[in-house]
């Protein structure tokens, strides 16, 4: 957090040290000359402890304050609580170039970013070899389907002419050449049977003998036989032979019509895999399809260069530059979980940027945080984005420190963090009263930033509160590490401040232990 004071007195010659780690209240990280001012406290108030440990023990209970003892005197003032964080300036409207090679293509050359382009202008020129192979093959497989589906083709015309052969030719050939053989088998029945009957009208007569009339009927036996033979032939050529050979046919037709049909898919599929290779061939040469700045998009936080490079390897649909709208920028940051709960969308917010400051708008904060990693010191973040009017100054990729005011308070008691020492359950002070003795006083606290804490109770103006009680008492050392339990009821009211005042000698927050 941020303090923007405006009429807290000075509290004296006294500086202020770093905020106790073990307070709970919410602040955010303090940037820029801030932060070299706290570092230059910090050391202060380090050589002023060793020297301190080196003089000698703490302070006992009661006594005055050793000498060199920084104090500071309670007042009324103002307190700006603000969040502050660092971001980077882009547009919210970005016109995004991708690769539209399939598979992962290299990159050869690509455009310096920051670079003012016009339409037409050469963008990004990827590496063609792989293209040209997967051309090459699809081409040879294209050759070769189209060399199946012709061979299909004749295989279905000959299956087509099979047909008519058969039931034109060779089945009628075979069924006349039946019939000429039942023809025959017909005459030699009845021929035989005409013996037969002379034999027989022979043998009355006494002409012929018995050996005679059995060699009549065996010759018409054989003849009866040949003919029933002749007659079962043909009704097998016509019931049967001719049926399962024109299924046969048929089915070679049908089979022929359908490899016709597979030929025909592939070649269409290996043609359109040519023709999509060509194509993307095209697309190995980027160009600018309308004038503007060309930027490189954002890398992850853990990389140190761009995605984008000559030598780098891209995949279909990555993003590899960005034309962004220069008249929607915004700055997105990252709102730590403990602070963005009091960050409302509409929100103003101070852009401070290189050479420059700028007043903002909260329009979006994100609902779920962001990946947390050692590349974010494991802080758990929301995304945050401010809108910033367009200016001609302002350039995607710059670094921006976005501050939102979270609260404003007006002539409240305030106390230096420094001066407070946290408990199992509630938070201590110690005042320096008229006679130089040292009491302890229970605080009831509001907001904070990282310099002053709202005082509810437990302090008055005037008083002189002891700054870094833990480097001077040892009573404070005791307070701040033993799991106390005290008798009295300590409350928490409805903004989460802690209070102490029912604890015993703690009478409206200003008791003395």
């Amino acid at each position: 957090m941020r303090t923007r004071k405006q009429s807290v007195p000075d509290p004296g010659s006294t500086p202020l040290v770093q905020p106790s780690p073990e307070l709970p209240v919410k602040r955010a990280d303090a940037r820029g000359k801030r932060m070299r001012w706290w570092l230059v406290v910090s050391l202060c108030v380090a050589v002023l402890a060793c020297l301190v440990v080196v003089q000698g023990s703490a302070l006992p209970l009661g006594s005055s304050g050793r000498d060199g003892a920084l104090t500071h005197q309670i007042q009324f003032g103002d307190l700006v609580v603000s969040v502050m964080e660092q971001g980077t300036v882009e547009s919210a409207n970005n016109t995004e170039i991708k690769c539209q090679v399939r598979g992962y293509s290299t990159v050869i050359q690509v455009v310096d970013g920051g670079t003012i382009v016009e339409p037409g202008d050469e963008l990004v020129l990827l590496d063609t070899k792989r293209l040209e192979d997967e051309i090459g093959k699809a081409t040879t497989d294209a050759h070769s389907a189209k060399a199946d589906l012709e061979r299909s083709k004749a295989d279905v015309a000959n299956a087509e002419i099979a047909i008519d052969a058969y039931l034109k030719g060779t089945y009628l050939t075979h069924l006349e050449a039946l019939e000429k053989q039942l023809a025959m088998a017909e005459a030699e029945y009845d021929t035989a049977h005409t013996e037969m009957g002379h034999a027989e009208a022979m043998f009355r007569r006494g002409y012929v003998n018995q050996y005679d009339i059995q060699s009549k009927r065996f010759s018409l036996e054989q003849a009866e036989l040949g003919l029933k033979v002749c007659q079962t032939a043909i009704d097998v050529l016509n019931n049967y032979t001719k049926e399962m050979r024109l299924e046969t046919l048929r089915g070679n037709l049908r089979a022929g019509k359908a490899k016709l049909q597979a030929d025909i898919a592939g070649l269409a599929m290996d043609e359109g895999r040519r023709d999509r290779v060509i194509g993307e061939k095209q697309y190995c040469v980027i160009r600018a399809k309308r004038g503007g700045l060309v930027i490189f998009p954002l890398a992850e936080a853990w990389k140190e260069r761009p995605d984008i490079a000559a030598g780098a390897t891209v995949r279909k649909d990555q993003v590899l530059l960005l034309m962004p709208d220069l008249s929607q920028m915004q700055v997105k940051v990252g709102i730590h979980e403990a602070l963005v709960d009091r960050v409302q969308v509409g929100q103003t917010a101070v852009v401070t940027l290189p050479d420059f400051s700028i007043e903002g708008e909260v329009v979006f904060i994100a609902s779920v945080a962001k990946p947390a990693g050692w590349w974010t010191g494991n802080m758990v973040k929301y995304d945050t984005v401010i809108k910033i009017p367009a200016s001609e100054d302002l350039k995607p990729g710059m670094s921006a420190e976005i501050e939102v005011v979270l609260s404003e308070y007006k002539n409240v008691l305030l106390v230096p963090v420094s001066a407070v020492v946290e408990t199992g359950r509630f938070f201590l002070c110690w005042v320096k009263n008229r006679a130089g003795e040292i009491e302890q006083r229970v605080l009831t606290l509001g907001d904070s930033d990282d310099v002053f804490i709202v005082v509810k109770s437990g302090l008055s103006e005037g008083d002189d509160v002891l700054l870094n009680p833990l480097d001077w008492l040892e009573e404070a050392q005791r307070e701040a590490f033993r799991d106390f339990e005290p008798s009295g009821r300590l409350s928490e009211d409805t903004d989460g401040e802690i209070s102490g005042d029912n604890l015993p000698g703690a009478e409206g927050g200003q008791g003395v232990f």
